[in-house]
């Protein structure tokens, strides 16, 4: 199996679910619909496209290496002639995740590689407004699920966050680490329903099912101590001894 690992951050981020008119909400890390969406873009595919169902069948797992805040935004909106509600809309701030893809078929994943450096429809995280902060981050793993991956990846937050969290590698620590993953790629946890696989993006007839899941904490002390020893080892590259030379 090959499996691409892409970071994702954006000022605002919003992966919604199941929502009323007045009140859309976002869930906590992106799901792996609204991944499907981002990848279909890049290659292209029209909202009806028929190739988009088949993406569900990639293997897919998602970390949470920084955790944001909620951020809600207000919005009048003309809901009929001389008639306005206000509706709200929540967004995650400042988060940091990182998604990973695997699948059997090497070529597909190549072809998804390709494709997020050179998309063809303009990407997004969960809203139009929401665009990835800067280029995407992209690493490729050769025989590696997307679990794997994950569990080995270098700590991606951002280094304000990791020095603060740093100083501190308690099991709070672990809350912000946690792999959330298609359930068997974690056979060994307890698994629950999420309403995320794809049926249809058609605005005509939009349409989800229902997907299985599983979570773990990633190894946080392996990761802190890359950390660590990263932070060391440029002090000591950078310091400097005023009173050396007396």
């Amino acid at each position: 199996m090959k499996t691409l690992t892409i970071r994702l951050t954006s000022p605002l981020q919003s992966y919604g679910n199941e929502a009323t008119f007045a009140r859309r909400t976002s869930g906590d890390y992106p799901s792996k619909s609204a991944m499907i969406g981002f990848v279909a873009a890049a290659l292209g595919y029209q909202r009806d496209d028929s190739r988009i169902v088949k993406l569900n069948e990639l293997r897919f797992a998602v970390r949470v290496d920084q955790r944001g805040k909620t951020l809600t935004d207000f919005q009048t909106v003309e809901w009929k002639k001389n008639t306005r509600k206000i509706t709200y809309r929540d967004y995650i701030q400042d988060a940091v995740f990182v998604v990973a893809f695997g699948s059997e078929d090497v070529q597909l994943i190549d072809q998804i590689h390709e494709a997020l450096k050179r998309p063809k429809f303009p990407l997004f995280l969960g809203r139009r407004s929401n665009v990835p902060a800067g280029v995407l981050q992209i690493q490729a793993f050769e025989d590696t699920d997307p679990v794997t991956a994950l569990s080995d990846l270098d700590w991606q937050a951002a280094p304000w966050y990791q020095r603060k969290f740093s100083r501190n590698a308690t099991s709070e620590f672990k809350d912000h680490l946690v792999l959330i993953a298609d359930a068997d790629l974690l056979p060994n946890e307890r698994s629950f329903v999420v309403k995320d696989r794809v049926i249809s993006f058609d605005q005509r007839n939009r349409q989800h099912g229902y997907r299985a899941i599983a979570s773990e904490y990633v190894d946080h002390i392996k990761l802190n101590q890359k950390y660590i020893q990263r932070n060391h080892q440029e002090k000591s590259e950078t310091v400097h001894d005023a009173f050396g030379a007396l």
